[in-house]
Formats: C-alpha cells, sequence, structure tokens
C-alpha cells in the first residue's frame, strides 16, 4: 500500500458536473481528491481485504443470531423493545441483506483491523462505483497508470447481480433520501441505476412525502403503494419515529432488511470481540460501563483506546484517548446521549500527512470493492477527501 502522486485529469470537475457529482467540492475545499492515489498490490487486495471482509461479514451474521437469543444483549443494542419482534422477524424470515461498508484501519504491513461496519445506510457509494472507476479508465488511457493496472471494483456489476438475485423482474422498487442532501440522493441514485440494469422499476421519494394509506401502507408523493423500499434513513432513527408503528402491518419489505439495525450498530463490536477474542481482523472492544470489572477492559484503558457512542455517523461524538490523556475529541457531540463503547485504539498510517481509512464494500455476503477517505485529523469525518486507488499491474 502506497500513496502515489499523480496528474489530475484535466476536465474532471467538467466531467463531475456534466455527471450530477455536485458534491466534488463542498464548503469551499476538495472532497473528490486526485492529486494522488493509494496504489495496492493484488496480494494485499485479496488478501488483507477482500478475503477478511468476507469473513467479518460472516462474523456478523454470526452476531446476529447470538444477540437475537440473549434478551441482555438485545437490551445493550438500545433499539425500543416494541420493535425486537419485527427485527427478529426479518432475520428468522431470511430477509437478504444487499449491501455494507467496512472501515478499516490498514497500513499494508498487518492485518486490516475493523473500525467499525457502515451496514444499513453508508454513503460514498457513487464515488466508490463509479467515479473512481471512470478516472481509472481515463488514466490508464492516458498512461497515467501503468499498462496491466487494476481496480477493486465491481460494486455496480455485483449490485446488479444482487438485485437481480433478491427480486423477480419488473419489480417496482422505491428509492428514498431525504431532499436536499446530494450525497444521499447521489448514494439512492446509484442503487436505483443497479436496480433498474437488473430489470426492476425503481422510483425516487423525497423521505418526508412518504405517506400512510387508509389500509396502513406506506405510499409516496403520488400515492403508488410501496412494496419494497429502499431507505437512506438509518433504522434507529425509523423506530424512533411515529411512522414505526405501521411497521409490522405495512406490508412493506425494506433494504437494508431490519436485522441489520444489529451490524450497523457499534454496539456489535463488544459482541464480536466477546464471541471471537483475539482474531486478527477484530480490535478489542467493550461496552464502556463493563470496563472497571474487566482486567483486560482496564488495560485497554491505560493503554489506548476510542470512545464511540452505539449510534453515531461520521465520527461524530468520538473521542480518542491514549495514556491518560485526550488526543483527539470530535467537536461535533450530537450523539452523547447514547451509550457507549471503549474500543483499541488502532493509529492510522501517516501518507503524505494524510490517514487513510479504507471502505472495504459488501454485496451480498461477499466483499467487491473499496474506496479511500484521508484526513489530516484523527478522527475521520464528513468532509474527509475521497481519494481513488489502483492495483499496480
Amino acid at each position: 500500500m502506497d500513496r502515489i502522486t499523480l496528474p489530475e485529469r484535466p476536465e474532471w470537475r467538467a466531467k463531475a458536473a456534466e455527471l450530477g457529482f455536485t458534491f466534488a467540492d463542498m464548503h469551499g475545499e476538495p472532497y473528490w481528491d486526485e492529486t494522488s492515489a493509494y496504489a495496492f498490490t493484488l496480494e494485499e487486495i485479496e488478501g488483507q481485504i477482500e478475503d477478511p471482509c468476507t469473513e467479518l461479514h460472516g462474523m456478523c451474521r454470526e452476531a446476529v443470531a447470538a444477540v437475537l437469543a440473549d434478551e441482555a444483549l438485545m437490551e445493550r443494542m438500545g433499539l425500543p423493545r416494541l420493535r425486537w419482534e419485527f427485527i427478529r422477524d426479518s432475520w428468522e424470515a431470511g430477509e437478504p441483506e444487499v449491501y455494507g461498508r467496512f472501515d478499516l484501519a490498514y497500513d499494508g504491513k498487518g492485518p486490516a483491523k475493523l473500525l467499525e461496519y457502515n451496514a444499513d445506510t453508508p454513503t460514498s457509494l457513487y464515488e466508490s462505483a463509479s467515479f473512481q472507476w471512470l478516472w481509472y479508465e481515463d488514466q490508464l488511457a492516458a498512461r497515467v497508470l501503468p499498462e496491466g493496472s487494476d481496480q477493486f471494483n465491481r460494486i455496480h456489476e455485483a449490485l446488479v447481480e444482487r438485485f437481480a438475485e433478491i427480486f423477480p423482474p419488473d419489480t417496482d422498487l422505491h428509492f428514498a433520501a431525504i431532499a436536499g442532501a446530494p450525497e444521499d440522493y447521489a448514494t439512492v441514485e446509484t442503487m436505483a441505476w443497479a436496480a433498474r440494469e437488473a430489470g426492476m422499476g425503481a422510483h425516487y421519494t423525497d423521505l418526508e412525502k412518504i405517506g400512510i394509506s387508509d389500509q396502513g401502507q406506506f405510499t409516496d408523493a403520488e400515492d403508488r403503494v410501496i412494496g419494497t423500499l429502499f431507505k437512506l434513513y438509518p433504522w434507529e432513527d425509523l423506530f424512533a419515529d411515529e411512522f414505526s408503528a405501521h411497521l409490522a402491518g405495512a406490508q412493506c419489505r425494506f433494504i437494508e432488511p431490519a436485522w441489520k439495525a444489529l451490524v450497523s450498530n457499534k454496539a456489535i463490536l463488544p459482541v464480536l470481540w466477546q464471541m471471537f477474542p483475539g482474531h486478527p481482523n477484530l480490535l478489542p472492544a467493550f461496552f464502556a460501563d463493563d470496563t472497571k470489572g474487566l482486567a483486560d477492559a482496564a488495560h485497554l484503558m491505560l493503554a489506548g483506546h476510542v470512545t464511540k457512542p452505539i449510534f453515531s455517523r461520521e465520527g461524530a461524538s468520538v473521542t480518542i484517548t491514549a495514556q491518560g490523556k485526550v488526543l483527539e475529541r470530535a467537536t461535533n457531540r450530537d450523539y452523547d446521549r447514547h451509550p457507549m463503547i471503549v474500543q483499541g485504539y488502532q493509529p492510522l498510517p501517516v501518507m503524505g500527512g494524510f490517514r487513510p481509512v479504507i471502505g472495504a464494500w459488501m454485496v451480498g455476503e461477499a466483499c467487491v470493492g473499496l474506496g479511500v477517505r484521508e484526513d489530516r485529523a484523527l478522527i475521520t469525518q464528513d468532509l474527509s477527501r475521497f481519494k481513488p486507488h489502483f492495483i499496480e499491474g
């Protein structure tokens, strides 16, 4: 793994505007940044990212079964008891997952370490699946990348295959996101693009325009019944919404399924460590209120740890502590009200003054691609830059 300085494509911003990639620059700062790229060997991709992430996803599925069988663990998930049966039913019905993103600390030397699993509403999908592939094709054609290079990226193809596997042809799917959020819209449109290619009908609707019919079914802004809904709206927020009272009777199939509320939840990290202690791709993790009674946790608290709420987004409410000293504390504390976990601190590698996080994309139960985000700060945040990658020939 290396960070390599490369020339930018001369007209990439015009191309981004043409394609609707309106958030390539945000708040006067670059979000998409192709002044450099991350290079990997094929061995690193296959042996250190792809295979371990496929294994990690299987471990997460085992953890779901364990949590659902243990009421005390379900309590730890911080989800309303009124929705437990709905979650359990989705698991027992075998409702299939579509996508997710593992965030990993990886330096090209030791095993990749799981930081968290964005298993419900991960964004940066368009950048990963589409725009960085276009970058790769353009730079290969311009001979900026050496002949024989490749990119770990079959995200779009895998999504098309997954939709075709799950749904009969001509199934109507609805894709919903919050209005006025370009990154969210790019994510749902990327999903809808794959669904259309798989032969599905794909309809966009603003989340706030979803209503309830007289029969208790969800409807879109045109009063069409929603039979299948991809919602870029976290389960924990939906469960707290008044609409959640209609979930069980809405006759609606959800992407992602409700059981994903357990693995997108950072409370799954202590469960994974309890089930698979010492696994090379896991960091020690404990529920914060358990740390005083466990010797391993006490050692972690002294050596270096990250405190995270079980629900949060984009690094909010995260604090990094080492040797009793706070190294960095997120300024956004919107999620401080939630229960906390502590996780072993794995410093990110520093390359060119930036710290990269690997985002490994899962479709179904397999790892199919990656994207890289980097930041000068210790905590990766919402404006951290997206970097393209390639596999060396």
